[in-house]
């Protein structure tokens, strides 16, 4: 299978929610927390490649890393992980047959439910 679980973007996910830096809300918001293709070219243009690829848990090595095609999956707004952008990533990859990168979403899920109530 091409796309597999981008490992570097599962860590900066988890010390994100470890540090608290998560949006609870829920997965219908994500369609307006996703950032757009303006955002996502600023941030692209701010801070490169490796960073962009931190925010996508799905990775495609068949295509050239600095394009957006090589990244699926995005779970927040290059500044906080956004609950409803696991949630939305983590149907897709079920729906897509990702297995692996679903469990890890849904395991990002729990982290972040389970740190919402400290």
């Amino acid at each position: 299978m091409a796309i597999e679980l981008n490992q570097p973007a599962l860590r900066h996910a988890r010390a994100l929610i470890r540090d608290g830096k998560v949006v609870r809300d829920e997965r219908d918001d994500w369609s307006e927390a996703a950032p757009t293709a303006d955002e996502e070219n600023t941030f692209i243009e701010r801070e490169g490649w490796t960073q962009y690829s931190h925010w996508h848990l799905g990775i495609d090595h068949r295509e050239n890393r600095e394009t957006k095609k090589a990244y699926s999956f995005p779970v927040g707004d290059f500044t906080r992980i956004h609950r409803s952008g696991v949630i939305s990533a983590e149907s897709r990859a079920g729906q897509y047959d990702h297995d692996e990168i679903r469990d890890a979403l849904r395991a990002l899920l729990e982290l972040i439910d389970e740190h919402a109530e400290d």
